[in-house]
């Protein structure tokens, strides 16, 4: 696994052999994600619209965004609302506004009832639209300012005065007539001017005429996040992290499982891998107390990274495998002798291959040549925590049985150094592993050649063909 990519069959893997637990982690995330609602109050939010009516360019509009929000247009929609213990400055972190298309401003505002996100937001577009008539010049409670029709119709009327008092103006060529009418076409060139001027300033007066479409939407629903979201990602959060540390965990692992690496972590030669069928009980070490009952409930006991068993023959295969490793081991010896089958402390497969092995070193395939039968066997477990092999007495040699992918090198290394400790030279390792096995055919049941046979041929019958 630290050396494959990951797969979705790894990840399937994981689903089926951790589910449990990847269950619970994702009930424990959906209750941090509600309890963190809980610390959050509900919030709502509604928005109301500003028109800006004339021609705006897209930096003016985002201008106009900023001025929506700025200090001074909250400042004075919170004076106005008068809420207890709500600032100014508070109320700038709740409101936001952001320019639309068709000269649209949007003024979003969010509060913890519906009802005060409503009057937030149209106080604010109110202040707003108020705030930028005073920055136009436009102030719509003075009375005396007149409106630009009725200047445009003082300048025509002035227009027409000059024109009847250049006419009836001396028409004489003294100095004095002369004077007095290029004053009045002076004066009339300057309203012209003026006239001219005003036109030209006409766009930017109507910009300041901003106009709040309507009142905002009461909220009929919280804004995100949502206690309903909260819980669904706090859930998932969990099991994503449980499937990434699962991941990460086999990445990272530095246990052998190829017969060459636990071969030289033990520094002895392999003599054979061996099948056990598989039993679900065999994956599971024994123990009792709640810690126990525990990882037997997550199924967090056994490894999940371990590759489904394949499909093995029939016992006879299985045995031939045995009484392989056993005649390699005869081989090995000088003479028989007995010798101590090391099983690792916990390793309930290792120890059913080494009791199937003991079973047939008891059994000499060659009657005839009793100095060359198999040597005699002794299961002892061996914890590798503090891993610890009877001295040399009866037994002269230690054959090491375990499971691939169980243990790490440096707890192998431990079981080599306790039988160099107690004088136990390792004369071999054999690797087990699990299998399942093929259905068995009943036999009162046809075999599928014979049910063949029958539907070909037909049913027997009394009389001659």
């Amino acid at each position: 696994m630290s050396d494959d990519t990951i797969r979705l069959v790894t990840i399937g893997r994981i689903f089926r052999r951790r589910w449990r637990l990847l269950t619970i982690l994702a009930v424990v995330g959906a209750l941090v994600g509600y309890g963190t609602s809980l610390l959050f109050p509900p919030r709502y939010t509604t928005s109301a619209s500003v028109l800006l009516p004339g021609a705006w360019e897209e930096r003016e509009l985002l201008t106009q965004a900023e001025i929506a929000t700025s200090s001074v247009v909250v400042d004075r929609a919170a004076a106005t609302l008068g809420w207890t213990g709500v600032s100014g400055s508070e109320l700038r972190d709740r409101v936001s506004a952001k320019a639309a298309d068709g000269n649209i401003i949007k003024i979003s505002g969010t509060a913890e009832t519906p009802e005060r996100a409503q009057k937030l937001s149209d106080q604010v577009a109110q202040q707003f639209v108020a705030f930028a008539a005073r920055l136009a010049g436009d102030d719509t409670g003075s009375q005396a300012s007149a409106g630009p029709e009725d200047l445009r119709k003082l300048v025509v009327r002035t227009s027409r005065r000059i024109t009847e008092l250049a006419d009836a103006a001396d028409p004489g060529q003294t100095v004095e007539s002369v004077q007095g009418r290029t004053e009045l076409e002076k004066l009339r060139t300057a309203l012209q001017g003026a006239m001219k001027k005003l036109d030209e300033a006409d766009p930017v007066t109507n910009k300041s005429n901003m106009v709040v479409m309507g009142p905002a939407a009461r909220p009929t629903g919280e804004a995100p996040p949502t206690r309903t979201q909260l819980i669904v990602a706090g859930a998932l959060l969990f099991f994503l992290l449980a499937v990434i540390g699962h991941l990460t965990a086999a990445r990272m692992s530095r246990r052998p499982r190829t017969e060459p690496e636990i071969a030289a972590a033990l520094g002895s030669p392999l003599l054979g891998t061996v099948d056990v069928t598989h039993e679900r009980r065999a994956h599971r070490p024994e123990g009792g107390g709640p810690r126990a009952w525990i990882r037997r409930f997550l199924g967090v006991d056994t490894r999940w990274d371990t590759p489904t068993p394949q499909r093995s023959g029939d016992e006879a295969g299985r045995r031939l495998r045995y009484r392989r490793v056993c005649a390699r081991l005869r081989d090995r010896l000088p003479a028989p002798r007995r010798l101590l089958v090391v099983v690792p402390e916990g390793d309930e497969i290792a120890r059913r291959a080494a009791e199937q092995l003991v079973a047939e070193s008891k059994g000499d395939p060659s009657p005839s040549s009793p100095s060359r039968g198999y040597p005699m066997l002794r299961v002892v477990e061996v914890s590798v925590d503090r891993p610890i092999v009877p001295d040399r007495d009866t037994e002269s040699g230690a054959l090491v049985v375990l499971s691939a992918g169980s243990w790490t090198a440096e707890e192998l290394a431990g079981i080599a150094e306790a039988c160099a400790d107690a004088r136990q030279e390792i004369v071999g390792i054999v690797v087990a592993g699990t299998v399942r096995t093929r259905p068995t055919r009943t036999p009162d049941r046809p075999s599928d050649e014979a049910t063949l046979a029958l539907a070909v041929r037909g049913p027997a019958t009394g009389g001659s063909p």
